[in-house]
């Protein structure tokens, strides 16, 4: 048995020599990518050996030194059924599978055979991919490839806070807050730094309007300020006019993920699962109203998450090689103790860059009409085009703008018992009284130019007429 893995390892020796000299003048890195594709062609001819293998001895020695060229065992891995070449053989069959995923077994071996490295009929389907599979490189396993080629499903994680932010939209509970005390699903909005895993905000909403993404980032910057870059799908929520003009005009950059790839969110969808630990607490508590489930929302979140050690920052961590306490380190104790100054904004400023803005046209009745809702604007104003703006998860306090008038705040209509007294117009809209003909004036100051050069050219006919003889 000794002489027989004493054999066997002098041959893998001798394979993995022969190897090394075959690809040798590839090692050179003064070499371009024209002259070693060319190089390759020329040592596949004399040595018999197709480019494939060569690149794939490359591939090897740069991963593994001089080892990673030792073939495997030929006694363990090949039976008497299989070509003596079949090491070989897989070998090609990999980098055939890597040059075109989607190439199933069958053409595989076809090529193969087509290229004369082994006769038809010899390879069977099965055999082959059976031995494709224990190589990751099966139905499955390059389906995964393949997915993981489209987006980056790199792990990532920020140097400090408030440099990058995930935002999601998860399914809640069914409560009985319509009408009639009928059913109605509820949405967590949620906004969680990258380094720190520290969550900015979450919220609980009865419907999952636009305004409820615009409602959460409002708030998260009113309470920790700036956010250098934001990160979320491409939902109609997130993608929003409105949401990226808002963000936009506080300096905050977006960017979207690529469809189809929660991994490249793994901050936010690994929060999902606390989530999902929550909701079973909530069930069991029978929470009939948003308010009671944000109450207790915020009760977990800070007393329980924020306080718990965090897998992900321990990992961080320990990749940077820097120690991590015994206990771990929680979101909040991450949040806290980074040296990022936070850079808070005027609440003014950051209401403002919130705000919708539209345009309404005033009916006879000096109203607007906004949401479904009549609001009371000015008589003044009717069938006048104005700009409004407000707030839209607080639309009952809507500012009006008009020129020459100061911005004043609308009231929804109430109709009373008498009608109001007659306003005042503004003096950009009351008539001016002119003192004179603009027109008549100028057509005056006309004719007098015209008569003055019709004069002009009266003296100038009579001139050098006065010496002549008139016989």
């Amino acid at each position: 048995m000794q002489n027989e893995e004493r054999t066997t390892k002098h041959w893998q020796d001798d394979q993995a020599l022969e190897r090394f000299q075959m690809i040798s003048p590839l090692l050179d890195e003064s070499l371009d990518i024209a002259k070693r594709v060319g190089l390759r062609e020329q040592l596949s001819k004399q040595y018999n050996v197709s480019t494939r293998s060569l690149y794939r001895y490359e591939s090897f020695y740069h991963e593994n030194g001089f080892s990673g060229l030792r073939p495997m065992n030929r006694v363990a891995q090949r039976s008497q059924s299989l070509p003596e070449n079949f090491d070989e053989l897989v070998g090609e069959a990999i980098q055939l599978k890597r040059e075109v995923p989607s190439r199933s077994v069958a053409q595989i071996i076809l090529i193969l055979e087509l290229e004369g490295r082994v006769a038809p009929g010899v390879l069977k389907r099965s055999t082959m991919q059976r031995y494709l599979y224990k190589n990751g490189f099966g139905k499955k396993q390059m389906k995964k490839y393949t997915e993981a080629r489209k987006s980056s499903s790199k792990r990532f994680c920020k140097p400090h806070r408030m440099m990058l932010v995930e935002s999601d939209i998860k399914y809640g509970l069914k409560l009985p807050i319509g009408p009639n005390a009928s059913m109605v699903q509820t949405y967590l909005v949620v906004i969680i730094d990258n380094h720190s895993r520290y969550v900015l905000e979450a919220k609980w909403y009865d419907h999952q309007r636009e305004s409820i993404v615009e409602d959460c980032y409002h708030r998260a910057v009113l309470k920790h300020g700036r956010i250098r870059t934001c990160y979320h799908d491409n939902g109609k929520q997130f993608v929003s006019r409105q949401l990226i003009q808002s963000l936009s005009k506080l300096g905050i950059r977006v960017l979207k993920a690529k469809p189809y790839s929660p991994q490249s969110k793994g901050g936010v969808e690994v929060f999902n699962r606390f989530v999902n630990a929550f909701l079973a607490e909530a069930s069991v508590q029978k929470i009939k109203t948003l308010e009671e489930l944000n109450q207790f929302w915020d009760i977990w979140l800070e007393e329980y998450y924020h306080n718990k050690p965090h897998e992900g920052i321990e990992e961080y961590y320990k990749s940077l090689h820097s120690p991590v306490p015994a206990g771990g380190i929680s979101p909040l104790q991450e949040w806290n103790r980074d040296s990022q100054p936070l850079v808070f904004l005027d609440a003014t400023v950051v209401g403002k860059a919130f705000q919708h803005h539209e345009t309404r046209e005033v009916d006879k009745g000096g109203c607007i009409r906004v949401g479904g809702q009549m609001y009371e604007t000015s008589t003044a104003l009717i069938g006048a085009k104005v700009e409004i703006s407000y707030d839209p998860l607080k639309p009952k306090i809507i500012t009006v703008s008009y020129s020459g008038i100061k911005p004043f705040p609308a009231r929804p209509l109430q109709i009373s018992e008498y009608c109001d007294p007659k306003p005042e117009i503004p003096a950009s809209m009351l008539p001016a009284e002119p003192e004179s003909s603009r027109l008549l004036e100028g057509l005056k100051r006309q004719r007098e130019r015209t008569l003055q050069i019709q004069a002009n050219a009266l003296s100038f006919s009579s001139y050098g007429k006065e010496g002549e003889d008139h016989v």
